[in-house]
């Protein structure tokens, strides 16, 4: 549950095997350190031809200095989003923005399309708890998720609704109907649990979709919510509940408006809540080191007994403490400290199952005992796997359920407790795609798997863990065909010759042809993977006559922590050569052409396309920058950065400057350069990227680009990070956002083709 730049333009696609190779990329050498140099007349004349006038944007002359090396920054002013100046300006570059997207052909057409792509009733595994069955459905209609509760038997058995006396099923009931939240729809709703035995409700609500949340308690009989159980500073929060259902454990962040937002996570602690008690009397557990770099995580096994608290820096789990909560006051168990990479730990029947990365850079499990906690005492029981990358480790129906990435795509493996195979070989998924999760209870047979795939919006699967069988339990219909596309998986060198992999996705049949509208998509960072999924936007796009390319970049975790340390701190450079890469290998091999190439990322994705864009102006006709990372310099200052900088590196580290300082997005912005068109997407609320890093770039981007080619900056009001839960807003953003690249590129969407 880490805080860091998540995937903002989510996973990535499914893929057939083609394996392709291609000449590696020219050098492209970090430059010095060039601010933006914002000339009145170079301003003008970048936006006459296109018949945009920019706001005005003064400069102010702010100079940092770090190790002897000068670094300008003359938008520094605009960091200050309270001010009126700042608001003012603000509003006038939305303005621009929304009357030249008023002018855009096929718009419209975009949005109906991506509406019926989007509007798709959705349902959730359910989840067992007592006599009551709970999970999630999103309507078709329906702009937010509603939680439901029903009555169910107590077999061991799949949950199924209880009938009445003459066989009528009990309705499923509402717990609690996410558009009830606010009148305008901006509050969304966050994690939500209910207690073991199935009484009440735990959620987080975040309003205008930030992180930031408050947890709340509800009665699931009555229905009503309490109002002395409301818990303010719950970002961090995920309510850990005991086996008795009358109290959950939680991270708390302080709500003392004296300590600086950037440094709240090394104050979260893991508190005790008893239900019924005012939030005040919660007892702290656990506390953070007050390093602002780390922040805390939770979790409680089924019985209740142990408690797990992980130490979280970057993308790492640098610790792992145990407490056994059957012995009142009994001290923590330091399980692991000093650790860099992944790891977790889950517990059942008084032994720990340990996934690690130590001394194993795909991951590998060790059974611990806790009374016995020493390293020499450690028992691996699944061995390193050469070929795939373990992604996480669950205890189901008695078993272990290991969820693999091989290639960068899913597979599901069940073992015994002591980690031996069952004999039943793989799960068997639907194809090739994506597992976004293997739900179920260590004392329950069944299971449930959620599979992912380009053409597949989404299939639960109910698993049996004794036979390995699975059967549909729940698929997501969609207005589309599953066979209208190609997906083949291809491996191209990057600039030092590493080898890369790639997920191309075209109409099935179409010859590779230079004047394709290609979409360039990636993230490259803190160990996060893309893999195939659904995603409406994209299906549009190809829908328009359009390809997608996505490669997995090291920084990921496509292929294990050594991928991913291979494209962080001074190694970051390496991401932007695999990106770069990409589309020099779509160019040189006939897909597309620079005119007809558009890139877009998000979050840590919005760095990367950013970059991309300075380093090589003239590979992207198009680049769709969203709620980015863009001054690397003033990054830990603000937001969720200063736990970020075990990922890109400390000021005060002099390689790690020049390193940070040579590709800087913002800071790379060079006066008489022409620019491909930029839109950035920039949340209003958001408070884990602070947008101030869109808005400084876009004015340097405004200032510097001669291209004539638009740079403009597009503000969804009452959105967070993530974007919230409401379908319009993602429906309007990627209609806007998708009308604006075809136009760039001079390609009008017609549903089923494109004009060019």
């Amino acid at each position: 549950m880490h805080r860091t730049p998540r995937p903002w333009i989510a996973r990535a696609l499914p893929v057939s095997i083609a394996c392709l190779t291609a000449c590696s990329s020219p050098a492209v050498a970090p430059q010095p350190p060039v601010a933006a140099s914002p000339a009145a007349t170079a301003q003008t004349e970048a936006s006459a031809s296109r018949g945009l006038a920019y706001p005005p944007t003064r400069t102010v002359d702010t100079v940092d200095t770090f190790f002897g090396v000068p670094v300008r920054d003359p938008y520094r002013w605009l960091e200050d989003g309270a001010s009126n100046e700042v608001q003012g300006w603000l509003a006038a570059q939305d303005e621009l923005t929304r009357k030249h997207l008023d002018t855009l052909p096929g718009r419209g057409v975009l949005r109906e399309r991506l509406s019926a792509l989007s509007y798709l009733e959705r349902v959730s595994p359910p989840r067992k708890r007592g006599n009551r069955v709970f999970h999630t459905r999103q309507g078709a209609t329906a702009e937010h998720r509603t939680i439901y509760w029903r009555d169910a038997d107590l077999s061991p058995a799949r949950p199924r609704a209880k009938a009445d006396s003459d066989g009528t099923p009990h309705p499923e009931r509402t717990l609690l109907d996410g558009t009830s939240l606010s009148a305008d729809g901006s509050v969304a709703l966050g994690i939500w649990e209910p207690s073991w035995d199935g009484k009440t409700l735990a959620y987080v609500v975040h309003p205008n979709g930030a992180d930031a949340g408050t947890l709340h308690v509800k009665d699931v009989a009555t229905g009503k919510v309490s109002d002395i159980d409301v818990i303010p500073g719950a970002k961090y929060a995920d309510p850990q509940w005991n086996a008795k259902g009358d109290a959950f454990y939680y991270v708390a962040l302080p709500t003392d408006p004296k300590i600086p937002a950037a440094d709240l996570p090394g104050h979260s602690e893991v508190k005790l809540h008893k239900v019924g008690t005012p939030p005040s009397e919660d007892k702290v557990v656990f506390k953070a080191t007050g390093n602002p770099e780390t922040e805390l995580a939770t979790q409680i096994s089924r019985d209740g007994r142990w408690l797990i608290v992980s130490v979280i820096r970057g993308a790492s789990v640098i610790e792992l403490h145990v407490s056994d909560l059957s012995k009142p006051g009994a001290s923590w168990i330091p399980l692991v400290k000093g650790h860099d990479g992944t790891m977790a730990a889950v517990a059942w029947k008084n032994r720990l199952y340990l996934q690690t990365t130590e001394g194993a850079p795909k991951g590998r499990v060790f059974r611990i005992d806790p009374a016995r906690p020493e390293r020499a005492r450690w028992e691996e029981i699944v061995p390193e796997d050469k070929e795939a990358v373990l992604e996480s480790v669950r205890v189901i129906g008695g078993h272990l359920a290991l969820q693999y990435l091989h290639r960068a795509q899913s597979e599901v493996q069940l073992r015994t407790l002591d980690g031996k195979p069952t004999g039943r070989g793989k799960v068997a998924l639907p194809g090739i795609g994506s597992v976004w999760g293997v739900a179920g209870e260590p004392d329950d047979d069944t299971a449930y798997v959620y599979f992912t795939s380009f053409t597949t919006p989404g299939i639960i699967l109910q698993l049996s863990v004794a036979s390995g069988e699975t059967t549909p339990f729940y698929a997501v219909k969609a207005p589309l065909d599953p066979a209208a596309h190609d997906v083949e998986q291809v491996f191209y060198p990057s600039r030092d010759g590493t080898q890369v992999s790639m997920f191309l996705v075209r109409r099935r049949g179409a010859p590779r042809d230079p004047s394709t509208p290609f979409r360039l998509n990636g993230y490259g960072g803190f160990n996060i993977s893309l893999t195939p999924s659904f995603q409406p936007d994209k299906v549009a796009w190809l829908e328009a006559g359009g390809g997608i390319a996505i490669p997995n970049l090291r920084g990921g975790g496509e292929y294990g922590e050594a991928w991913h340390q291979g494209g962080m701190l001074t190694k970051k450079q390496n991401v932007f050569d695999d990106f770069i890469a990409a589309a020099e290998y779509l160019i040189q091999n006939g897909y597309t052409r620079p005119e007809r190439l558009v890139i877009d990322g998000g979050s840590n994705g919005g760095l990367l396309v950013g970059a991309a864009m300075t380093q090589r102006p003239e590979l992207f006709r198009a680049v769709l920058c969203a709620v980015p990372v863009l001054d690397m310099i003033r990054f830990p200052l603000s937001g969720d950065g200063k736990t970020w900088i075990a990922e890109y590196g400390s000021l005060e580290n002099e390689a790690h400057f020049k390193a940070l300082i040579g590709y800087s997005p913002y800071h790379r912005v060079k006066a008489g350069t022409a620019y491909p068109a930029v839109m950035m997407l920039s949340a209003e609320a958001d408070d884990r990227v602070p947008p101030l890093h869109a808005w400084k770039t876009i004015a340097a981007l405004q200032a510097a680009t001669t291209s004539g080619r638009p740079a403009l900056l597009r503000i969804e009001p009452k959105t967070g990070h993530a974007g919230g839960d409401r379908v319009k807003g993602r429906v309007d953003m990627w209609a806007d956002a998708m009308a604006f690249a075809l136009h760039a590129m001079d390609v009008t969407p017609v549903l089923g083709k494109t004009t060019r």
